[in-house]
């Protein structure tokens, strides 16, 4: 049994991934700004920890992980128009998680991220689009060059259909959609694998089963 905390602890594909983490034996710790997410949260099975991502210094995340043997960083600075929360939740945080998860001795961290964030930018695109690309890809690089043992999940577009337990998964997919509720099944697979430390994959919907699309992918 591992106490896994989620950055984010309140976002759609967390709360997807919590009881996922509570059928496999471990004890999901959702960190949370809102104490008033705490009771639905507790309905799925998690512990609750208060965190506001923005607000909160690097030594407040590692508080925060103090026991946990795990981190997922989940936060997103949500689908709205501002660019400055790209830079304060999806990069700022994840980098205070990084330093955090360091601080308090938890080395395994897997990461939320987006598909394609390391390809060029399209000229056209809008300048919430450009923050919001950026901010991923500088916080995957901020893990990549961590001394953590990270995973990095980069999922296509993101939608609330019904899950397939079917993926495809490699360094570089075909841009595609995949439902939150896979992407959740696909972070609590690579919590479980060892071998999953120092990947980063892309993620779409596709025609292999979860469990041996990791495997093929790691090999």
């Amino acid at each position: 049994m591992s106490r896994i905390a989620i950055v984010g602890g309140h976002g759609q594909i967390a709360r997807l991934l919590i009881p996922l983490l509570v059928d496999a034996g471990h004890v999901p710790v959702a960190l949370v700004r809102n104490p008033d997410h705490a009771a639905e949260l507790e309905r799925l099975g998690a512990e609750i920890g208060i965190l506001d991502i923005e607000q909160s210094d690097a030594g407040a995340f590692a508080d925060a992980f103090v026991g946990a043997d795990a981190v997922v960083f989940a936060a997103g600075g949500g689908p709205d128009g501002d660019i400055a929360r790209k830079r304060s939740v999806d990069l700022g945080g994840s980098i205070k998680s990084i330093e955090g998860a360091g601080t308090a001795g938890v080395s395994r961290f897997v990461q939320i991220s987006a598909i394609g964030v390391d390809q060029p930018i399209d000229d056209d695109a809008g300048e919430v689009w450009v923050a919001y690309v950026e901010a991923k890809r500088d916080a995957d690089i901020a893990l990549r060059d961590s001394e953590l043992d990270w995973t990095i999940v980069r999922p296509g577009a993101l939608t609330d259909d019904e899950p397939t337990g079917q993926v495809e998964l490699a360094e570089q997919v075909e841009r595609g959609q995949i439902p939150r509720a896979d992407v959740a099944a696909v972070i609590a697979a690579v919590l479980d694998e060892p071998a999953t430390i120092g990947r980063q994959w892309e993620v779409v919907s596709g025609e292999v089963p979860i469990a041996p699309a990791i495997t093929a992918a790691v090999r």
